[in-house]
């Protein structure tokens, strides 16, 4: 069976009649970002798919226009997954169960690239008129309600918004939590995947402790006291990446982009204050200059929050961002003994040579699939068509390796987490389009 072929008959068996499950067995409901990037690789089966994928995700949208992080299928059982409907305790006006935090703003540009795979049909669909107002109304919730340092970035309250769950980049922030007790909740994840690939019992008591949290105040950002909040690069990057999509999407409408662009030009300067040392950092807007240890660099006077030390993945995700001031640095860090790209598989989660380095933990160490189709769009836009090519092969062949693990082991390329991974066929399915 062709590559493609295999890449195909997994999205096809992750579809449930209007959405795709990330995997069967770990995540059995529709997940924010996943969908984003299922999107993306779903519009070169079939770009109706496609649209419907991201359409039934824009379908549990709440009023304020936050997008939750996942999106609860009546058809699973209520206890298949932990935290569950119950725990939540969340429900759009529309009926629709869902959680209450988010995942990083990808959405924006799959909708703008489902639409260029044939427009003809996104025309005859109404895709664009339909999906842009939900786009600017999750965008604004974004920039109104989660600028919490007041610095003009987006702020991440959870671990699991950011996508990277358990980044060494938390670790000083989720210590300042007190864990719920273990024996309050079950976990589900351990009876699909090894403990030794999942975030530890401790970090995931914080994890729940948070959620329980924003979930008593009612997930209203101005009334919870966030002991978590952290402006993450990654997160703020795909922002940028999306606002310029929604002004190519205002563009198509005969609407004016200068908002989007606008917006765009302010998030990108502000993402420079993140930036030392050649690698972007997450700032702590809950730490001081005055308790951080080994901050990577403090805020200026008066304003919130520290830059914490560890380098990781996130950092180099703004390589996306167009017209990017730092890009040639941060390239280099990129191509160093931090991140070694082109010399080890993919690119890790977490620097090589950092103190929490473990090859096989999640977000620690490991190499991701969804993050390297990222890099490699910032290095087809960097115009580096030869490193973008070595990294496109090395994903094809680990996809094909690993049957479409979930990540991989940075240096041996060994499968880790789940198989039969969506996100994994996806960015597959669309890397084997630029050949």
């Amino acid at each position: 069976m062709s590559l493609r072929s295999a890449a195909k008959q997994v999205l096809l068996g992750n579809w449930t009649g209007h959405s795709t499950v990330p995997s069967r067995s770990l995540y059995p409901h529709q997940w924010s970002w996943d969908s984003a990037f299922i999107a993306i690789g779903l519009r070169h089966l079939s770009p109706r798919r496609a649209q419907v994928e991201l359409e039934s995700l824009f379908g549990s949208q709440w009023s304020d226009g936050r997008i939750p992080h996942i999106s609860f299928s009546p058809a699973v059982a209520r206890d298949a997954y932990f935290p569950g409907p119950d725990f939540w305790q969340a429900t759009t006006t529309g009926g629709v169960e869902t959680s209450g935090i988010i995942q990083p703003p990808v959405h924006a540009l799959a909708a703008w690239l489902t639409h260029q795979a044939d427009e003809a049909e996104s025309v005859r669909r109404g895709f664009l008129p339909r999906v842009y107002p939900k786009l600017v109304a999750w965008h604004t919730y974004l920039r109104t309600r989660r600028d919490l340092g007041g610095r003009g970035l987006v702020a991440i309250v959870h671990p699991w918004e950011s996508g990277m769950d358990n980044s060494p980049a938390w670790d000083d922030a989720l210590a300042r939590v007190t864990p719920a007790p273990l024996d309050s909740f079950t976990r589900r994840d351990t009876d699909h995947a090894s403990p030794a690939d999942r975030p530890t019992d401790l970090d995931y008591g914080r994890y729940v402790q948070l959620a329980a949290t924003y979930r008593d105040h009612q997930y209203d950002d101005a009334a919870t006291p966030f002991e978590f909040a952290l402006d993450d690069p990654a997160f703020n990057a795909l922002l940028i990446a999306s606002e310029h999509a929604l002004a190519d999407i205002a563009e198509a409408l005969g609407l004016d982009p200068t908002h989007h662009l606008k917006a765009a030009e302010e998030l990108t300067k502000a993402l420079g204050e993140l930036f030392t040392n050649g690698l972007f950092h997450a700032r702590d807007l809950r730490a001081s200059a005055e308790v951080a240890s080994g901050s990577a660099g403090s805020a200026e006077a008066g304003a919130p929050g520290v830059l914490v030390p560890a380098g990781t993945i996130s950092g180099l995700i703004p390589l996306i961002v167009p017209g990017l001031p730092q890009a040639a640095d941060l390239l280099a860090t990129a191509r160093g003994e931090r991140f070694g790209l082109g010399q080890v598989h993919l690119v890790p989660s977490y620097d090589l040579t950092g103190p929490a380095f473990e090859r096989e933990r999640y977000w620690r160490g490991p190499s991701w699939f969804n993050t390297a189709w990222l890099i490699h769009r910032g290095l087809t836009t960097l115009n580096e068509q030869d490193q973008a090519d070595q990294l496109r092969d090395d994903l094809l062949k680990l996809a094909d390796s690993t049957d479409f693990a979930e990540y991989v082991d940075p240096y041996d390329g060994s499968p880790r987490g789940a198989q039969i991974f969506s996100w994994t066929a996806a960015v597959t399915l669309d890397l084997l389009s630029c050949r």
